[in-house]
């Protein structure tokens, strides 16, 4: 099924990447707005690098610092791009990430709109368990809505903790399940595609990291409303309200970052009613976010 899942999901972002969904939209606006991005950072990229598929805002956790190195899985129209480029300056990296060709094209225009303001900014097709990355150059990565939708996670949390530096730190706002999914739900490709049925529980994401070599995973519900995408007219993308898929049961996002302070394996999470989070858009979600955060104990291995 992994191959026809990629399929749709390179195809249904690819239409995203087409249908002009931006800033300029109010709905879409309100959606990166109640996932934390504020209006000034909103107003200082181009309204098309924001066609409304956050669950989070990753660059409030990475605590990125000029000169870094910074890699985003799943681009998209490079929002979290652009704002990374930002803060590592002129002597630093924004890499973007996307498997969608539309996407990758739709990131190139955006970032022609700035000119020479993002001079540090670079977008490469490929997909994320695959990086086009050296080992240990890379000395932050985030993911914004994404690894849910990898087929291979852990081929995925491999990939970045090969190309992060010793020290090196990831920042992700994701879905994390905190219930099981019916199996109506998880053979459903469309289901999946919308952020849904790909999505692991906030335990296996923790111990996925910890394998993979990351340490103070921490994993928090950051309590973030997912009917926020109830706002956007025409939204195919991440838990869009327009799925005829019913889910009783509750997903989460996830964030890691670095943290001098953290301790290893704190979660905290809050319980949700069971509720239909793919109902009609008056209803509440049962989606809950999450926030994680890791630092990386040892990327000296090499790639198999």
């Amino acid at each position: 099924m992994s191959e026809a899942i990629i399929d749709a999901v390179r195809s249904r972002y690819g239409a995203v990447a087409k249908s002009g969904l931006s800033s300029e939209q109010d709905g879409v606006r309100a959606v990166a707005e109640a996932f934390g991005y504020s209006q000034e950072e909103l107003a200082s990229i181009p309204a098309g690098a924001n066609p409304g598929l956050s669950c989070g805002n990753p660059i409030a956790l990475a605590g990125l610092r000029e000169g870094e190195t910074v890699v985003d899985l799943g681009s998209g129209g490079g929002l979290d791009v652009f704002l990374a480029a930002s803060k590592v300056g002129p002597t630093g990296r924004a890499v973007g990430i996307d498997m969608t060709p539309e996407m990758i094209e739709l990131a190139r225009r955006n970032a022609a709109k700035l000119e020479g303001a993002v001079s540090n900014v670079e977008f490469y097709q490929a997909t994320i368990d695959e990086l086009p990355l050296c080992d240990g150059t890379v000395d932050c990565v985030i993911s914004n809505c994404v690894i849910n939708l990898a087929p291979d996670k852990k081929g995925v949390f491999r990939e970045v903790a090969r190309v992060l530096k010793p020290g090196g730190r990831l920042a992700v706002s994701d879905i994390a399940l905190k219930r099981p999914l019916p199996p109506e739900v998880l053979d459903n490709v469309p289901a999946y595609v919308a952020c849904i049925a790909g999505a692991i529980t906030a335990e296996e994401y923790r111990q996925g990291l910890l394998e993979a070599g990351f340490g103070e995973v921490m994993i928090v519900d950051s309590g973030a409303d997912l009917n926020a995408y109830a706002q956007v007219d025409g939204q195919a993308g991440c838990c869009s309200p327009a799925m005829d898929v019913t889910v009783r049961g509750a997903i989460a996002l996830v964030q890691l970052r670095r943290g001098r302070s953290m301790r290893s394996e704190r979660v905290a999470h809050q319980q949700a009613d069971q509720v239909t989070p793919l109902a009609p858009r008056a209803r509440p979600h049962a989606n809950a976010p999450f926030d994680a955060r890791a630092r990386f104990r040892d990327t000296s291995r090499q790639r198999a």
